[in-house]
C-alpha cells in the first residue's frame, strides 16, 4: 500500500492530495494547513516517491495500476467518496480514476494539469526514452525542471522538484518513465469526455507547456472551470501558494454549500 498521512479526522468530507513525478506528499506543506480548517486531509506518496516503497512492483507501471494504488488507501480507510486535488501528473491520475470510478468523487481540482502530450513534451520524453540507460537520471530530472519552470519566479518550486527528485531510485524512474509509452492517445481519449464531475483547473499563465491545451478543453466541458494564476509556472501550488489556497479552497467551500 502508498504510504500516506492524515491531517484532522474531525470534518464530514475528505480532501485527498495526489503530487507529480518526481514529487512527493511533501509539495503540499503550503496547503495542509488551510485545508485542514475545513476538511479531513489525505496525502499520498505515489509508488517509489517519497517514504513509499513497494515490494515486488511489476517492471512497467500504467496509469490504471498506479491510480487504483490511491483507491487502495481510501478503502483501506473507509472513505467511499472524496474531493481530489493533483498537480501534475497527479492530474491524470486523478482524471483516470474520474473515468473509472465516477462515484468515488465530489469534485476534482486539477492544477498543472496535464490533458495532453505536446510536441514539446513528445520531445523532451523521447529524449529521456533514448538516453535512460546512458545519461544519469537526475539530469534528465533537472533538464525536465528547467524547460517545466524556466523562470527566476519558478526557483522554489523547480529547487524542491529537483531536491524530491533526489530520493527516487534509478529502477523507480525506469518503470515510471515507461508510463509514458503510448500514453498520448489515451489522454486524448479520456480528456475528451465530460465527466459531469463539479471540476476546477487551476494554471499559471507561465505554464508554457500545459496552459493552451487546458484553455481549449475547458470551452468543452460545461461542468469544468478556468483559473489562472499570474506570475506563476507549472506547479502553481508552490509558485503562488496563497493565491492557490484561496482559489481552491473558495471551489471547495461552494462544494460543501
Amino acid at each position: 500500500m502508498l504510504h500516506y498521512k492524515i491531517y484532522s479526522q474531525q470534518h464530514k468530507e475528505w480532501v485527498v492530495l495526489v503530487h507529480g513525478a518526481g514529487g512527493s506528499s511533501t509539495i503540499w506543506y503550503k496547503q495542509i494547513r488551510a485545508y485542514r480548517k475545513h476538511f479531513n486531509v489525505l496525502v499520498v506518496d505515489l509508488r517509489g516517491h517519497g517514504a513509499c516503497e513497494i515490494e515486488n512492483s511489476p517492471t512497467k507501471y500504467t496509469l490504471d495500476l498506479v491510480s487504483q494504488d490511491i483507491l487502495g488507501v481510501l478503502d483501506s480507510l473507509d472513505i467511499e467518496k472524496a474531493h481530489f486535488v493533483g498537480i501534475s501528473l497527479g492530474t491524470m491520475l486523478i482524471r483516470q480514476l474520474a473515468e473509472s470510478n465516477p462515484e468515488r468523487f465530489h469534485t476534482m481540482v486539477l492544477a498543472g494539469a496535464v490533458i495532453r502530450i505536446t510536441p514539446k513534451l513528445h520531445f523532451l520524453l523521447g529524449l529521456a526514452n533514448l538516453f535512460k540507460k546512458i545519461i544519469p537520471f537526475m539530469w534528465l530530472y533537472k533538464l525536465f525542471a528547467w524547460i517545466l519552470m524556466p523562470k527566476k519566479t519558478h526557483k522554489s518550486s523547480r529547487n524542491l522538484f529537483i531536491q524530491e527528485a533526489k530520493k527516487i531510485k534509478h529502477r523507480e524512474f525506469l518503470r515510471w518513465l515507461t508510463l509514458t509509452g503510448g500514453i498520448a492517445k489515451h489522454l486524448v481519449k479520456i480528456n475528451e469526455k465530460d465527466t459531469k464531475i463539479t471540476s476546477l483547473y487551476i494554471m499559471g499563465d507561465e505554464d508554457y507547456v500545459f496552459l493552451e491545451p487546458v484553455k481549449r478543453l475547458v470551452k468543452k466541458h460545461s461542468s469544468s472551470q478556468l483559473v489562472i494564476l499570474k506570475n506563476c509556472g507549472h506547479v502553481c501550488n508552490v509558485d503562488q501558494a496563497a493565491q492557490f489556497n484561496e482559489v481552491s479552497m473558495q471551489f471547495l467551500a461552494n462544494a460543501l454549500d
